[in-house]
């Protein structure tokens, strides 16, 4: 039996899922929009995702670690289908190759900037400093493994013959260049990804009181406190203290308070 505060986010998650299936795969992809109730109906994946992740219960979710379970994989589908078929299309109508280097560096710089928003956003709500590290690393050793330049020549329909399969030598994979000293042959790019994939799925799935322990200052360390996201220690009875804005929170959310809650690439062929 699912629990009721859990129904509207299964719902709203649900729906999107399926609304989002249809528009991809049922619809035409159009650039112009054609008709105002296709237009709108385009919307509604979008607005019952952001229903759902609004109904989303949040004590839940950290304990089942979702923001580590979850943040990533959505930036690997950015990341390994949405830049691939960017740097294809951009690739193909484009004949200036200075156009197409100026498309990936855009992309390129656009790509930490999502990164570092998924952090802020995850922060912004609550998150703890040593989650928002694993997420930021982690989601940096992805977007510098590799995995991208595979996802190129693995989702798009190349007619180019030499990329229609993948190359013996991945001569454009300059930040894997940088670090071998020659251009990686296949193989040794397959090496270079794994060994990052690795690196942050240990990053992503490590303990978190190794991340806990690493953002502690020397003197919370002897103190037994945890830094800015340790607790406020209770204070003695008797001995008054400035209330701060997280004591306003905590009394307006306490029973009987009377407040109200709402709920509700080939990166470039040069």
């Amino acid at each position: 039996m699912i629990p009721p505060k859990h129904r509207r986010f299964l719902i709203f998650a649900s729906l999107a899922v399926i609304a989002a299936a249809i528009v991809w795969f049922g619809l035409p992809h159009d650039r112009e929009v054609k008709s105002l109730w296709l237009f709108l109906f385009k919307l509604v994946p979008f607005v019952m995702a952001a229903e759902a992740v609004a109904a989303l219960d949040v004590e839940w979710a950290k304990r089942m670690r979702l923001p580590l379970l979850l943040i990533p994989p959505a930036f690997l589908l950015y990341f390994l289908y949405f830049v691939p078929k960017i740097f294809f299309f951009g690739g193909a109508i484009s004949e200036d190759p200075t156009s197409f280097g100026n498309l990936y560096y855009h992309v390129l710089t656009l790509t930490p900037m999502i990164i570092l928003a998924l952090a802020l956003a995850y922060r912004l709500g609550g998150g703890t400093a040593a989650t928002v590290r694993r997420l930021s690393y982690g989601m940096l050793l992805l977007m510098l493994s590799g995995l991208e330049d595979l996802a190129f020549l693995t989702v798009n329909d190349h007619t180019d013959p030499a990329y229609a399969t993948i190359p013996e030598v991945w001569e454009w994979a300059s930040h894997i260049t940088v670090f071998i000293g020659h251009p990686p042959t296949k193989m040794e790019a397959y090496v270079f990804i794994a060994v990052h994939v690795i690196l942050a799925l240990l990053v992503f799935l490590s303990p978190q009181r190794w991340w806990e322990a690493l953002v502690r200052s020397p003197r919370s360390r002897a103190d037994g406190t945890d830094g800015p996201d340790a607790p406020t220690a209770p204070t003695a009875p008797g001995v008054s203290r400035a209330a701060d804005a997280s004591d306003v929170s905590d009394a307006a959310d306490a029973p009987g308070a009377g407040a109200a809650r709402a709920d509700g690439s080939p990166a470039s062929r040069g």
